[in-house]
């Protein structure tokens, strides 16, 4: 996986015209987005990523779980802050979740094999959460950012040469930005050049 799927994952909720929209509303809806970006197998669709038993409420709140700690995480970063305690509790539990490499036997001698840890929501969580926490450990978290944009807050990594990035987008979020300080200076111009009303 890489940061971009990450800050994808992470995006699937936003904010659309002030209101926050979540594009899992469903366990579904999240499985077909993990199976479309390859993070796990499509198998026997949803049904195969969890274990027999688990309803799908609970398999959506472990996907909506780990992603709202993931923002919280790159919210703090980005900010150059701690997230909190739940947070980072819930990360790691993600990523202790991953496949572990392994050494196996075969007919030419040996190779390697992995094994799950957890169930395949689980390992594709933890797939998600790596690229992030490899960003950390590499000592680049700085990099991670917040759209400025309070209308849009989506995560992102700025791979500027300057590391000076605000906006996720510049054709619109930096865009809209540069406008509307623009219209307040113009504003603020022809509210200085306009005479204050006579006391007749």
């Amino acid at each position: 996986m890489s940061l971009d799927d990450t800050f994808d994952f992470l995006n699937t909720i936003e904010l659309e015209s002030g209101s926050l929209v979540d594009r899992f509303e469903s366990f579904d809806d999240a499985a077909a987005w993990l199976i479309g970006r390859g993070v796990c197998h499509s198998g026997r669709g949803s049904a195969a990523l969890i274990p027999p038993g688990e309803s799908d409420d609970h398999a959506l709140a472990r996907v909506r779980s780990v992603r709202a700690a993931l923002r919280d995480l790159a919210h703090a970063v980005s900010h150059g802050g701690s997230p909190g305690d739940a947070s980072l509790a819930e990360i790691n539990r993600a990523i202790a979740s991953r496949e572990r490499i392994e050494l196996v036997q075969s007919r030419d001698g040996v190779s390697v094999g992995h094994s799950h840890v957890g169930d395949p929501l689980d390992d594709a969580l933890a797939r998600l959460a790596e690229p992030l926490v490899n960003e950390i450990r590499a000592g680049r978290s700085e990099r991670v950012r917040i759209c400025a944009n309070d209308t849009c807050r989506w995560v992102f990594f700025d791979e500027s040469r300057a590391g000076q990035r605000r906006w996720c987008d510049m054709a619109s979020c930096g865009n809209r930005a540069k406008a509307a300080r623009h219209r307040a200076r113009v504003k603020a111009r022809i509210a200085a050049a306009e005479p204050l009303p006579s006391r007749a």
